[in-house]
């Protein structure tokens, strides 16, 4: 399972990825809009956005970009990792 994570803190992307790879799921991480930023999201099986910690043009680009691609959107206000393991528990599978 593929996933874009959209918001969050620097610090964290690292190990925003190695939740994912628990979960077996590969992760790109977005903390700041990069340019094409649109293209950049490909077309995910979940797109994660921390809404406490992203601008909202970047909100609005992701999901225009999901609704474009029919991609499934979790939102949360936090951007822990106990709030990112919460949303891989309802979306993903353990081994």
């Amino acid at each position: 399972m593929s996933i874009v994570i959209v918001g969050g803190h620097d610090r964290m992307a690292n190990q925003y990825k190695e939740i994912c790879k628990k979960y077996q799921c590969k992760a790109k991480v977005f903390t700041q809009m990069p340019s094409n930023f649109k293209s950049k999201i490909g077309s995910p099986d979940l797109l994660v956005l921390f809404t406490s910690t992203v601008s909202h043009s970047m909100v609005s680009s992701a999901l225009q970009e999901a609704s474009k691609n029919n991609i499934d959107v979790a939102r949360s206000h936090s951007s822990s990792s106990c709030a990112l393991k919460k949303i891989l528990d309802c979306h993903c599978c353990l081994p």
